[in-house]
């Protein structure tokens, strides 16, 4: 079985070395590794470059930093264009202990065609699941980051909006960090939205494949590790701002809101977004 990986690297190249050495010890695919460089410093890009050539996977050089989105989209279009069925979209910090988690995914999606999408059992650093993802809500529940505030939880075995990810099933959105998915059907949706830099991506996909009428799969027997450290990411309200600009796009070009509940669901997310930011200006 053939098949594409896609890892997008950013000032990753440490992540990198890692991420391919576990895919090279998959088993039961033949799998092209395809970095793109989304316009790293010039020492990490050099560093990815070589690695690249060291172990014989596809290295692409973006010249420009558009985003999550629209750098995985210049690796999967070159899948596309190789003939490759199917592509695994895969963040440079995810480890795959499974040395069949390729074929697992693969061999689902073959057996069942409507499913475009298949994710896996996540696990992070701090051993919280991180998918499958509930349905997005509407309107209505758009105040709901108030609740979480003034109540909040202890942290379990999952976050809030994990759904079921002991058990197999079809789901409403999976894990953005890795997930496999059919080039024929990015094709039909035009490869991923480019119109959002970065978060809200697993919203706006999940909703594409409900659009397109297909199906979205989570395999429990299938697991990744996520080491994704959040202190390492650079600035929380830059960050929290980015996301809340990108989950205004999300409602308006892909809610089944209203307009009247478009025009609510933003507003809640302004108020958010300056929450946010006025209580981390306190807390500094």
């Amino acid at each position: 079985m053939r098949l594409a990986i896609v890892i997008l690297n950013y000032n990753s190249s440490a992540d990198c070395r890692k991420c391919i050495g576990f895919l090279k010890q998959q088993q039961g695919v033949e799998a092209e590794i395809v970095v793109v460089d989304n316009c790293s410093r010039e020492n990490d890009r050099k560093v990815v470059e070589v690695l690249c050539k060291e172990q014989g996977c596809t290295f692409i050089a973006n010249n420009e930093n558009k985003g999550y989105n629209a750098g995985n989209n210049v690796g999967l279009r070159y899948a596309a264009e190789k003939g490759y069925e199917y592509a695994l979209i895969a963040n440079p910090d995810m480890e795959f202990p499974q040395k069949d988690y390729l074929l697992r995914l693969a061999e689902k999606m073959q057996d069942d065609e409507e499913i475009v999408i298949c994710g896996s059992d996540i696990i992070g650093a701090d051993g919280i699941h991180q998918s499958p993802m509930g349905k997005e809500g509407n309107w209505r529940r758009s105040f709901g980051w108030i609740k979480d505030i003034l109540h909040r939880k202890k942290q379990g075995e999952a976050y809030d909006f994990i759904d079921n990810y002991k058990e197999s099933h079809y789901c409403h959105k999976v894990s953005g960090c890795c997930f496999m998915i059919k080039t024929d059907f990015l094709k039909q949706i035009n490869f991923f939205d480019e119109k959002v830099f970065l978060y809200c991506e697993e919203a706006i996909l999940s909703r594409q494949v409900e659009i397109a009428g297909k199906k979205m799969y989570y395999l429990a027997t299938a697991r990744a590790v996520h080491r994704h450290v959040k202190s390492d990411k650079g600035d929380p309200v830059k960050r929290f701002r980015t996301w809340g600009k990108s989950r205004c796009y999300f409602i308006d070009r892909y809610s089944n809101d209203s307009w009247f509940g478009k025009q609510i669901a933003k507003f809640s997310m302004r108020m958010y977004v300056m929450v946010f930011t006025l209580y981390n200006i306190i807390k500094k």
